[in-house]
């Protein structure tokens, strides 16, 4: 690839009963509703692809969901690097898990020895909607971004969103908003000082919540509880206006590198297209030496030849860099972090540690 780029504990179990307790597969997740919804989703396919064999849910809170007033944009130094995924990670490295269910834009790039990322489902939308409050009968923004009055409050936790929010709108104002899915609707909706939210199409769509005429949003059994739906609408954005994060709408399964039994559960399920291109974009990510958190946004896709192309811009300050590239698909990890180091350099970056020479 040859970039270019220009400044600017609960359980479920499934299967045969008569399977000796040794076959087990315990699968260790959060336990939002989303995360739940993920699970499930691995579960079903693993005992697909093995029905003689037991797969159990492991639900797992993370620091993340018990520090729900933590700011994103300004960490605190005790928050761990994978705010969402170091306990799950902890729970296979100490055998009470087999595998651990990621949204892989959570997921450091860098893994703890011993464990890797087995597999990635196949990739779902991976655009981002803007969700606005209705008013009336109609909706606050019923077509899009440009339509959000000026000086229009937009509720992200997202350093990737901000700033391309603010490049393409910077008369925008920002404010934090944490909770699950469900409950930044809620806040969305009762809220009279917050006139939009970003949140993934493909998380909502895993939920089961409807987008129907006008893009009015409505809940399905059981999440129609928290008080938005009907209340709230989303337009889709396209994945060039706001480029998506690196792993956006795949889901990942990591495990022990060492566990052949369970690295052939993770190679009967593994997606081939979907890997290669969250590989090259977290190779990306990697190559640049940003974290999960920091203002990047990368986009892969394979061609019906096996090509894979990568689109990509890092906000830094007051720069920005944006560029695009293309190779084989086979070779997608060492194109995203040549791409990667391309942007550090572009930006005037240090090698080592990330920060300006």
């Amino acid at each position: 690839m040859k970039p270019q780029g220009s400044k600017s504990a609960k359980s479920a179990k499934v299967g045969n009963k008569a399977a000796p307790s040794g076959a087990v597969v315990r699968i260790a997740t959060r336990g939002s509703a989303l995360a739940m919804a993920q699970a499930n989703t691995v579960l079903a396919l693993c005992a697909s692809a093995f029905p003689r064999r037991r797969f159990e849910l492991v639900v797992i809170k993370t620091t993340g969901d018990r520090r729900q007033a933590a700011s994103m944009n300004r960490p605190a130094p005790d928050l761990p690097k994978g705010l969402f995924t170091k306990e799950l990670e902890v729970a296979l490295l100490r055998g009470r898990a087999d595998l651990a269910v990621h949204s892989l834009k959570d997921l450091p790039t860098e893994l703890p020895e011993g464990l890797c990322l087995g597999a990635t489902l196949p990739r779902a939308d991976v655009r981002d909607v803007l969700v606005t409050r209705r008013t009336g009968r109609r909706l606050a923004a019923a077509k899009g971004l440009m339509d959000l009055p000026r000086g229009a409050t937009v509720a992200t936790s997202s350093t990737r969103r901000v700033a391309q929010l603010k490049a393409a709108r910077p008369d925008l104002r920002f404010v934090e908003i944490r909770g699950n899915v469900p409950t930044r609707l809620r806040k969305l909706a009762e809220s009279r000082e917050i006139d939009a939210t970003i949140l993934a199409w493909a998380g909502l769509s895993r939920l089961g919540v409807r987008r129907g005429a006008g893009g009015i949003l409505t809940a399905p059994e059981g999440l129609d509880g928290e008080g938005w739906s009907g209340k709230v609408g989303a337009v889709l954005l396209s994945a060039r206006t706001m480029l998506p994060a690196p792993g956006q709408a795949a889901i990942g399964l990591e495990c022990r590198r060492g566990d052949a039994r369970v690295r052939a559960v993770c190679r009967a399920v593994d997606h081939a297209e979907t890997r290669w291109c969250v590989e090259a974009e977290r190779a990306f990510l990697a190559g640049f030496g940003g974290g999960c958190h920091s203002p990047i946004a990368a986009w892969a896709r394979v061609t019906a030849g096996g090509t894979l192309s990568l689109e990509a811009v890092v906000f830094e300050g007051e720069m920005a860099w944006r560029g695009s590239g293309e190779g084989p698909a086979a070779r997608s990890a060492a194109a995203g972090r040549v791409m990667g180091r391309v942007a550090r350099e572009a930006l005037g970056l240090s090698a080592r540690t990330g920060s300006p020479r």
